[in-house]
């Protein structure tokens, strides 16, 4: 392999391990890997590289985590989430904390 495309290689590889990372951090353990997302700002996807590479990189990260990843672009954001059908208990324990933080700020505002 040419030494252009073997460190081409190696920095997809290093994106991929980068953004799996973070998509690790942002999930809740209460959900147990459900409700994946991972939003970067312009500036992220600056730093990163081309857009199409992260977008092929989020996927494949996303891949790595169970999740069934898609990515969108708005704003200037790239938005990577899991799009997988949620467990009916899982889905019920999110709602609820949902409710208790809307809940919680109505009062505030109060």
């Amino acid at each position: 392999m040419p030494v252009k495309d073997e460190l081409t290689r190696r920095r997809y590889e290093k994106l991929v391990d980068r953004l799996e990372s973070m998509m690790r951090a942002a999930l809740k353990p209460q959900y147990e890997g459900y409700y994946g997302q991972l939003i970067l700002s312009a500036d992220d996807l600056a730093e990163m590289g081309e857009l199409k590479n992260v977008r092929r990189a989020a996927r494949e990260a996303g891949g790595r985590l169970g999740w069934k990843p898609s990515t969108h672009l708005t704003g200037g954001r790239l938005f990577v989430l899991d799009e997988r059908d949620v467990p009916e208990e899982i889905e019920q324990l999110a709602a609820k904390a949902t409710a208790e933080t809307l809940d919680r700020t109505w009062r505030e505002r109060q």
